[in-house]
Parts: structure tokens; sequence; C-alpha cells
């Protein structure tokens, strides 16, 4: 189905092709939700709220923008809310925190050399961690741009400013996490 019958499906309150939107995008949606508030927990149910919005909100939706970057604002715009909560109560969630069922979250290198496994697994959340520490403007940019492969359009939409400010935010973050992982050299 393309996505303008999706979208018209969807305004006409047609549950399946609601839930066929969540499937499409509740990965990405979630993927996102992690990278931008550094929690499992947060990142599910930051998906929940994104999605009650859409389908709330899909009437309104104009078409201006693709479905894609529709949903990605509003995911933004959820994680900022959690983000300014968070910062209000005080409560800040570390990245290496275990998670409270105790699954893990990453997704494992598939290397049969343990030693291997052990220090890309340190690299890796070196650079979760770094991202972590980041503004929250400038981990959302890194977010869309090197993680999601938006293309600097696309994030500019998202973000909703000029794509100049995507491309100097991105500068200053990449920057700023060269700086971080430059410290922890004996990690790379």
């Amino acid at each position: 189905m393309s996505e303008a019958d999706l979208i018209k499906r969807c305004k006409r309150a047609d549950r399946d092709a609601f839930n066929e939107l969540v499937l499409k995008f509740q990965s990405p949606v979630i993927n996102m939700a992690y990278n931008m508030l550094s929690d499992y927990e947060d990142a599910n149910d930051a998906a929940q709220e994104v999605f009650v919005r859409v389908y709330k909100s899909i009437g309104s939706f104009k078409g201006n923008s693709s479905l894609t970057t529709w949903i990605y604002r509003i995911t933004s715009n959820v994680c900022a809310d959690i983000l300014r909560k968070r910062q209000r109560a005080g409560g800040v969630i570390s990245i290496n925190a275990p998670p409270d069922d105790g699954a893990e979250r990453e997704i494992k290198d598939t290397a049969p050399e343990p030693e291997e496994q052990i220090e890309q697994n340190e690299r890796q959340r070196a650079v979760r961690d770094a991202i972590a520490s980041l503004k929250a403007e400038y981990r959302e940019v890194i977010t869309l741009c090197d993680i999601e492969m938006m293309s600097y359009d696309e994030a500019a939409e998202v973000l909703r400013c000029p794509v100049g400010t995507v491309k100097s935010r991105l500068n200053r973050a990449r920057n700023g996490l060269r700086k971080i992982l430059i410290k922890n050299k004996n990690i790379f």
C-alpha cells in the first residue's frame, strides 16, 4: 500500500491501516527515542505517546512533508518533553544503568573472538555515553543525521530549522563527540 493510501485510510479511522502504520514505524521511532533518551523504558513510553499523538492528529496531517518526517518530528517533540521533565525532576538516568528486567539491550557483535566482542562493546558504550553527554540539540541532530541517516534537508524539516543550522549543530556535535572520545583514546 502506498503512503498516500495509508494516510487516507488512517484519516478515515481504519484500524487496520493504523496498525500497519504502527508496524512500519515502530522500530524507527523506538530507535530514535532510545538514542535521544538513553533509556529503553523511556523510549518505549515515548513511542506509545508518539503513536497516540499520531492517531489523534492524523486527520490534520496536510502532507506538506512526508509521513516519515512528520512522525519523526512528533518523536522529537515527545522526547524533548521527556527530557524537560527529567531536568525539572533532577533525574538523569545513566546509559550504563542495567535494564530492570536484566535483559541485554545491546546488539551483539557476531565475531567469534571474546576479546574482540568485549572491545566492540566498550567502544559502543563509549560512543553512547559520549552522545548521551551532549546537549539535547546536538544529541538530536547526531541521532537524525548520523544514526537515522537522514539528509540535511530531512533533518531540517524534522527540527524546523534552516539547513545551515542543522549543518552547524552537526559540526558542533561531532566536534564535541571527538573531544569526548579522544579522552578515551585507550578504547580506540
